[in-house]
Parts: structure tokens; sequence; C-alpha cells
């Protein structure tokens, strides 16, 4: 169900300046492939209609999808309300539906969270409207992630590249450090930013999901896609000697004095937010020259004063094996409580009208081809999206996310839990291989 953007594409992503000619442009709200773009989605009339959406968003990524909500309910007549939702969302949902007060949409992060939600008879398929949307706008591979049992429920609305590394540029101008292509060169990059008096690295640790997006690609790159996808569906056990490698190159990082903005304990109590901030912030003396997450960052990036492409810059995830990897994630909305209006806002949020507000404003990456690139913020931004245009359906998702919620999705437990404990004490391989692989068994049922 998933994997990554092409190596060379992603490259392309971060290195071209050129211009807008490039495919999976065209004029705004087109198609990208030289045809007249299509006339404004038209919505029906709404007036008197209400609805509710849940999504785990907070800061500014909420603010910022509220104003996609705000431009439907201004074409529609409806009335929109946000619903702020904890992790994980599907035991949310759940208390909420044994309220009998569900959300009409949610906005789903894993594929595995839509299967549970199908599974448990939450979720709704989508009208023949949204689906037409959806399969004019969307490649066959970003359909099918929304699918169970050959029924469309899900709309991937917001996508990630999640194998970028962000990094300081005055710190890396002063300590004459260069962007590494391959792991062991990073890791001499780092030692060059750790000489110079700064730490190397900024770790999210009190968020688990960062340090399975760390694992997934150094995974990725080392193992290769076919052990990528077997583990993803437990088909070979997380004791496999392929886990125990990946965790033993994590440790080269994780594992080195001094490498970790507060060691492991400080790194334990940061939050994804604060890791990106404290790397642009502090003039040359930030806690950390590098900080790994996706192309989201930007949004925590953009509350320092930092500016994305000259002081915040960004390279691919090294290869650690033959091929640099990239890992997608997403979010997808799935409709909870069937209605004209329920079905209608997926059908927007299927349209390049939706995509366009939410894009213009920064941090935010669609998977939807006929979205004009140029809308896009920022050149570094841009490409990164070409990129996953162009990748088509050549892509792995990530593999947490497809993961049951148990194990791959839910704070304080399974592989968040894990890999928190193997950051606290790295030299443990074996113990975090069998815990690892201890709570995969029970949550995939043995």
């Amino acid at each position: 169900m998933a994997a990554t953007l092409a190596a060379g594409a992603l490259a392309l992503s971060l290195t071209a300046c050129g211009g807008d000619d490039d495919n999976g442009g065209g004029d705004e709200g087109g198609r990208g492939d030289g045809t007249t773009k299509p006339a404004t989605l038209v919505l029906p009339q709404l007036d008197g209609e209400s609805l509710e959406v849940a999504a785990v968003w907070t800061g500014t990524e909420q603010e910022n999808f509220k104003k996609v909500l705000a431009e439907f309910e201004k074409r529609t007549g409806a009335k929109v309300t946000f619903v702020p939702a904890q992790d994980p969302i599907i035991n949310f949902l759940g208390s909420k539906i044994a309220g009998g007060a569900p959300p009409d949409v949610a906005m789903l992060p894993q594929p595995g969270a839509i299967k549970q939600a199908v599974d448990k008879g939450w979720a709704k398929p989508l009208g023949a409207e949204a689906t037409k949307e959806l399969a004019k706008n969307y490649s066959q591979g970003w359909q099918d992630i929304g699918k169970v049992g050959g029924k469309q429920y899900g709309v991937y609305y917001k996508a990630a590249n999640k194998s970028l590394i962000w990094y300081n540029a005055q710190v890396f101008e002063n300590a004459g450090a260069a962007e590494p292509k391959t792991w062991d060169e990073l890791l001499t990059t780092a030692q060059t930013v750790y000489d110079s008096g700064v730490t190397p690295f900024s770790v999210g640790g009190a968020d688990g999901w960062t340090l399975t997006d760390w694992f997934e690609n150094v995974y990725l790159s080392q193992a290769g896609p076919e052990k990528y996808d077997q583990l993803a569906k437990h088909e070979i056990k997380w004791t496999d000697p392929s886990v125990e490698k990946a965790l033993t190159t994590l440790a080269e990082i994780w594992g080195k004095k001094d490498y970790v903005a507060g060691g492991a304990s400080g790194a334990l109590q940061t939050e994804f937010p604060a890791s990106v901030t404290q790397t642009f912030t502090g003039g040359d003396q930030p806690k950390a020259g590098m900080v790994y997450e996706g192309d989201f960052a930007q949004v925590n990036i953009g509350e320092t004063d930092a500016k994305v492409g000259t002081d915040a810059k960004v390279f691919p995830f090294p290869s650690v094996g033959g091929t640099a990897p990239v890992v997608s994630g997403g979010d997808a909305a799935v409709i909870l409580k069937d209605s004209k209006a329920a079905q209608a806002l997926a059908t927007f949020l299927a349209s390049p009208d939706a995509a366009a507000i939410q894009a213009k404003l920064g941090g935010f990456l669609s998977p939807n081809k006929s979205l004009d690139a140029s809308v896009y913020p920022n050149e570094v931004q841009k490409k990164i999206a070409e990129a996953l245009i162009a990748a088509g359906d050549d892509f792995r998702f990530d593999m947490s996310d497809q993961a049951p919620q148990a194990f791959g999705g839910t704070p304080g437990k399974g592989e968040w839990k894990a890999l928190q404990d193997f950051l606290k004490n790295p030299k443990d391989v074996a113990g975090a291989a069998a815990k690892l692989e201890a709570d995969a068994a029970a949550a995939y049922g043995g």
C-alpha cells in the first residue's frame, strides 16, 4: 500500500530552481497537462446544514485548515465546526460514537485507522460525486490507500514527505559543513557541526511518531522495499536481523554522547514543534544544527525568524543502503455521518480548489495532481510537491501508519514507546527488537 518517492525525484525537488513549466504545473487549478483549466468546483447549496470535522491538528496547522472550511461555508452556506481531537483519534472517535455524538467527518492519519473505522461500522463510503472528483485529481495509488475492501472511504487531502533533514544554514556555514548524501557522510557532517560547538541534532522524542519515522527511513534504505513491505504487514518479525541492523545504525546517532540536544532525557521531553523551533532560534548558537522531519516542519520554522530556503535549508534523508529513502504520510477525510453536506465536503477536499487554499499558506503538501505547484509559497515547497506528483504511484507509505493503531499509533504504547525506550538506552538493540516484536505480535494478532 505504500512506498517511497523515487530518490531521483526528491533530489530534483530540493536542488532544482527552475521555472514553472515542469510536469505537474499548468494553469492555476489546471491539470498540469496543457489542457484548459477546469471550472471552479460547483457545490450544492446547503443553507441551514451544519457539520463537525474532527482532526488532531493544532496551532498553525489547525488555523490554516479552518480557512479551507471557511471557504466551504462561503460556497455552500453550511456551518462547519472544527472539533479538536486527541491521539489516538480512533479512541477519541470511539468515545464520541459511544456518546451518540460522532463528528460528521474525521481526518484520519493512518490507513490502519481507516480500516478500523470501516471494520467497526463507523465509516461511510464516498458517494458518486466525491469518488468522481477523487478519480479526476489523484493517482491510482493515492486512491487505493483510501480504499477498504475495494470501496472508497478516504480522501487523502494532505500528504507528507517524511524524508527530509532541515538545517540551520548559519551553523553549517560557520562549521564548514556540507550537505551529506550518505549515512556515513551524515555522521561526518554531524561531527563537523559538533566540533564547531553546536549540538548536531534536535530530536522530538516526546512524540514517539518522530522516532518511528527515523527508523523507517533507515530501514527502507538499508533493508530495501521488499523487506519494508513485509515488516509493515508483520510477515517478518521485529527480531529479524534486518531490524536489529537498522536499530544499530540509528544508535550511531542516538547513542553518540552529546549528538542529541539535551541528551536522551532532554529529547524525550521535547515535543516535535519545539524540536524544530529550537534549531532555528538562538542566532548562530541554537540548541542544535539539524532536525529531522517532513515538509510540514515549515509551519514550525515559520514561527521563528528563520526564512525557509535562506536561513533554514533542507536535504534528502541520506542513503543508508543503495538508495536514499523517501517515506510518505498523509491524512484522509472519512465520512462518519452520511449526508449531502458531508459528501459535499469530501468532494471539496478532493478538489484542487481546497488544496490551493492551504498550499498557499505553507507547511502543507497535497497529493492532488490537479493542483498548480506555483501556489506553494517558496521554491523548496514547490519542488517537493512536484516530486511527489512526478512519482505517481511509486511511493511507500509510512510503516507505522499502516500498522494497527495499538502498535503504530498510540502514545506511550507499542512502537512509539519501544523506540522511546531505545532512545533512552540505544545499547540494548536485542531488547528493543524483542519488545517491538512482542507488541507487534499482540497488535497484529500473533
